[in-house]
């Protein structure tokens, strides 16, 4: 058995990093920080996050504001904020939003159409090598308000998807604490539209330069509740198939460091449903991505703060903290 473990340990990427630096970063996640986030973004004043709606403008200045204090810099020299825009016909045709060039092109040749103006949130820490690429996103947008609903009428979308971003902003202060320089260049992003689509991050890739030097993308949606009430510690691990060894990091990792997880790993040859991971999948990029699978209110009105998993968040953020240092420093992978 001793040779079997020997064996293992020899097989894992070495890095050239001290272990002391990642743990640095790492002691950095905390259920505070995760409360203060999802807390203001799943408050009713800023009404449902819509995309391209006043309040989907205000949680993006919110991440934004997030992100400048910290010390992050903007992927973009003179701004946090990638705009742009998706098109559909007037609504009684019951067409999806697209950010297409060719269905742009067709919809403005039309009597009517509707526009919307959305905005990405982009920070990164640069890389050693400056030319290879991680990314880590969550989209920030939910559903919005209806007026129309008896009651609640806003769709908070706490964990829909406010824990998503609570994790990509405290693993972002995580490496900026760890004080190491990555060994690829990491981009965090926050993702408009996605409830439209995955229309910020498929507009993202349409217009990105260097697709080709994007050698991994880390994604949350949904992680902080549970399906199952008596298995508080279930979480699914989506990864590429081709990929086994995003399934040993996250073994090995809940090992070393006590990650009170049970997750339910899932390899998948190209994992293209459900999220931004199929703006990346599609496109042949290795994915990882974290969910805690659905529950009762999910896209409902009772999608609130104080029904979140605060252990379990936290401990997901951190397991992610560790595939992420993997990914932007593991020479090969």
């Amino acid at each position: 058995m001793r040779k079997i473990i020997l064996l293992y340990l020899i097989s894992l990427p070495i890095f050239s990093f001290s272990q002391s630096a990642k743990e640095k970063g790492l002691a950095t996640i905390n259920k505070e920080s995760a409360q203060a986030y999802i807390g203001f973004l799943a408050s009713d004043a800023i009404e449902g996050r819509e995309a391209g709606r006043q309040g989907g403008r205000i949680a993006g200045e919110y991440i934004r504001s997030v992100l400048q204090d910290m010390g992050l810099k903007p992927l973009n020299e003179n701004s946090y904020f990638q705009p742009f825009e998706a098109y559909s016909p007037e609504r009684q045709k019951r067409v999806r939003y697209s950010v297409h060039p060719d269905s742009i092109a067709k919809y403005k040749n039309l009597p009517a159409f509707r526009k919307l103006r959305m905005r990405n949130i982009l920070g990164c820490i640069e890389g050693r090598n400056k030319e290879d690429y991680i990314i880590v996103g969550a989209h920030y947008d939910h559903l919005g308000m209806d007026e129309a609903l008896d009651g609640d009428k806003i769709y908070n979308g706490a964990d829909d998807n406010a824990s998503g971003v609570s994790a990509v902003l405290q693993i972002a202060k995580a490496f900026l604490l760890s004080g190491e320089k990555p060994g690829r260049t990491i981009i965090f992003a926050f993702w408009d539209g996605e409830e439209l689509g995955l229309l910020g991050s498929e507009n993202f890739m349409q217009t990105c330069p260097f697709v080709s030097q994007i050698k991994g993308y880390l994604n949350f949606d949904m992680i902080g509740r549970n399906n199952d009430e008596s298995r508080p510690k279930h979480v699914v691990y989506f990864y590429t198939e081709a990929y086994p060894v995003f399934g040993d990091w996250l073994k090995s990792d809940i090992i070393t460091y006590n990650l009170q997880l049970e997750p339910d790993y899932r390899p998948w040859d190209k994992p293209i449903g459900g999220s931004d991971n199929a703006s990346f999948a599609k496109r042949d990029i290795p994915v990882i991505w974290y969910h805690t699978d659905g529950h009762p209110d999910y896209h409902q009105p009772g999608d609130h703060a104080d029904k979140i998993n605060w252990d379990k968040l936290v401990y997901i953020t951190k397991s992610a903290y560790l595939n992420l240092w993997n990914l932007a420093n593991a020479k090969t992978y």
